[in-house]
C-alpha cells in the first residue's frame, strides 16, 4: 500500500484516524496507551497489505530487540559490563545478519560465482519492503541503550509502535529512538498541529503525484531511446528529469510521513532542505536525506573515530561511511560506485578544493554542484556500471552523438513548461514567495491552494497508472 493510492486515501487513513481519536478514557496515560495500540495494529495491517509473509520477520526482530534492550540495561544495573557488551554485540550481529541475508546474500553469491567460477545456489529472495529503514531504527535503539543515551523501553507496545509506525515504516525518514522516546508516552494533537499535518501531507502528495510521476514518465521515455543515437542534449534532459523525479518522489514521501506524524501527534525530523540549492557536495549532503546522513554520522563515522585520529584515519573513515551509504541503498555495484563517487568528492572538497571554492561565486558553485549531483544520479539510476558509463558517454558527446537533434527539441517543447515549473519548486522559489500576513487570509489561501492540489492529485490517480515510489526498493 502506498500513500498515493485510493485505498490508503479513502479507506485506510480515514479508518485509522477514526480509531486513533476515538475517546475511550479521560485518563491521559490510558488514552496514550490506546493510541499506541491502535497505531501498532494499523501499522501491522499497513505492512502486511503488501508483505504478509515478512511481517513474521518484523515481529521476531521487534520482540528480540525489545528484550535485548531490557537485558542490556539490566546487566549494567548489576555491574556486568562485559555481559552487557556481549549481548550488545550479539544484537548488532543479529540485526546486520538479517539485513545482509535478505538484501545482500544474492549479490554476494552472484559475485562469488562470477569471480571464482563457482555454482553456488542463488535463491534471490524478495527484499522485505522497508527493511533497511526499520533495521537502522532498531540499531539506533540498541546502540543508544548500550551507550546510556536512552533508557530501555519496558513496555512492548510502545516499542513495537516505534518500529512499525506506518507513516515512516516503508521509506523513512529514519527516526532515531532518542528523538521520539518521550513522544511515545506523552504527546498531544492540537487543531493547529493537525492542520499543519494536512498541509504537509497534501504538499507531499502533490510533489509525488503531480511532479514526480509526470517528470518520471519523461525520463522513462528517454530511457527507451538507443543510447548510441542519443544526442547530448537529450541525455542531459533525461538525467535532469530523473534528478527532479527522485527529489520530488522521496521528499514528497517524507513530507507525507511528516504530515501523518503530526496528525498522530509526533514530530519527525526534516529529511530534505532544498538540496539542489547546495553550494558544495558537503552542503548537498547536509540537505539531502538528512536522517540517513545523521545516522551514519552518529553510528558509524563518530564511533570509527571521526576526524579525531589524524588525516589518514579520517580519509579511511569517510571512504568506509560512503561505501556503506552506497551499499545501504542496494546490493548493486552501481550503488557502491555512487557511494564511492561521493566519498572521493567529499575528500577532495575537504583536503584539495577547500580554499579554491571560497573564491568561486555562489551561483557558479550551485551550478557546478548540481552538475556533479546529476552525474552521480547516472550511477544511481543505471542497472549496471556499463550502462552508467554509456549514458555518461552520451552526456559528454563521447562517440558520434550529436549535440542537439529533433528529439531534443520535441522533449523541450512538450515538457519545457513542466521542467521549468518543477525546477522553480525544487530550487525553493515558491517557498520564498510572500505569504499573507493576516492570519485569516493565510488560512483561506492555504485552504484553497491545498484543496486544489488534492483534487488534482485525485484526478491524476484516477486517470493514470504510473505511480512508483523509487525509494521503496531500498
Amino acid at each position: 500500500m502506498v500513500f498515493s493510492s485510493s485505498v490508503f486515501l479513502f479507506l485506510f487513513l480515514p479508518l485509522t484516524l477514526a480509531l486513533y481519536f476515538l475517546p475511550l478514557s479521560r485518563n491521559k496515560q490510558k488514552e496514550i496507551s490506546k493510541k499506541n495500540f491502535v497505531l501498532l495494529a494499523v501499522s501491522l495491517i499497513f505492512y502486511a497489505w503488501g508483505e504478509p509473509t515478512y511481517i513474521i520477520l518484523m515481529l521476531i526482530s521487534i520482540y528480540f530487540n525489545f528484550n535485548i534492550g531490557v537485558d542490556i540495561e539490566h546487566q549494567f544495573e548489576k555491574g556486568r559490563k562485559r555481559t552487557a557488551k556481549l549481548i550488545f554485540l550479539c544484537a548488532v550481529l543479529f540485526n546486520l545478519f538479517v539485513l545482509g541475508y535478505f538484501k545482500y546474500a544474492g549479490f554476494i553469491t552472484e559475485n562469488l560465482n562470477s569471480i571464482f567460477g563457482l555454482s553456488l545456489e542463488n535463491n534471490n529472495l524478495p527484499l522485505p519492503v522497508g527493511i533497511s529503514f526499520y533495521t537502522f531504527q532498531i540499531l539506533s535503539y540498541v546502540v543508544d541503550v548500550y551507550c546510556g543515551k536512552v533508557k530501555a523501553q519496558k513496555k512492548l507496545i510502545p516499542f513495537a509502535a516505534y518500529i512499525t509506525m506506518f507513516p515512516q515504516l516503508i521509506a523513512g525518514p529514519i527516526v532515531q529512538y532518542s528523538d521520539i522516546e518521550r513522544q511515545l508516552t506523552d504527546r498531544a494533537v492540537t487543531k493547529e498541529k493537525f492542520a499543519d499535518g494536512i498541509i504537509f501531507f497534501v504538499r507531499g502528495l502533490g510533489k509525488k503525484v503531480l511532479f514526480a510521476n509526470t517528470i518520471g514518465a519523461v525520463y522513462t521515455e528517454i530511457l527507451g531511446f538507443e543510447i548510441q543515437e542519443m544526442s547530448m542534449a537529450t541525455a542531459w534532459i533525461g538525467i535532469f528529469c530523473y534528478t527532479l523525479q527522485i527529489y520530488f518522489d522521496f521528499s514528497g514521501y517524507s513530507d507525507m510521513a511528516v504530515g501523518l506524524g503530526k496528525m498522530l501527534g509526533f514530530e519527525f525530523v526534516r529529511n530534505f532542505n532544498f538540496p539542489y540549492t547546495a553550494i558544495s557536495i558537503t552542503d548537498f549532503w547536509r540537505r539531502w536525506h538528512i536522517s540517513l546522513s545523521s545516522w551514519f554520522r552518529d553510528y558509524v563515522y563518530i564511533p570509527l573515530g571521526g576526524n579525531r585520529k589524524g588525516t589518514a584515519r579520517t580519509i579511511l573513515n569517510i571512504l568506509i561511511v560512503w561505501s556503506l551509504t552506497g551499499l545501504w541503498h542496494g546490493a548493486e555495484w552501481t550503488f557502491i560506485a555512487w557511494g564511492g563517487f561521493y566519498g572521493i568528492l567529499l575528500l577532495a572538497e575537504k583536503y584539495l578544493l577547500k580554499d579554491i571554492l571560497k573564491h568561486i561565486p555562489l551561483t557558479v558553485r550551485r551550478i557546478l554542484t548540481l552538475i556533479v549531483v546529476m552525474i552521480g544520479w547516472v550511477f544511481f539510476s543505471s542497472t549496471d556500471i556499463s550502462s552508467a558509463f554509456s549514458y555518461l558517454g552520451a552526456m559528454f558527446g563521447i562517440g558520434s552523438n550529436p549535440i542537439f537533434d529533433s528529439t531534443s527539441g520535441y522533449l523541450l517543447s512538450s515538457n519545457g513548461f513542466a521542467i521549468v515549473l518543477m525546477s522553480l519548486s525544487a530550487f525553493g522559489f515558491f517557498e520564498a514567495m510572500p505569504r499573507p500576513k493576516n492570519k485569516y487570509a493565510l488560512v483561506i489561501s492555504n485552504s484553497v491552494i491545498y484543496v486544489v492540489i488534492f483534487v488534482l492529485c485525485i484526478a491524476y490517480l484516477i486517470s493514470e497508472t504510473y505511480n512508483p515510489f523509487l525509494y521503496f526498493r531500498f
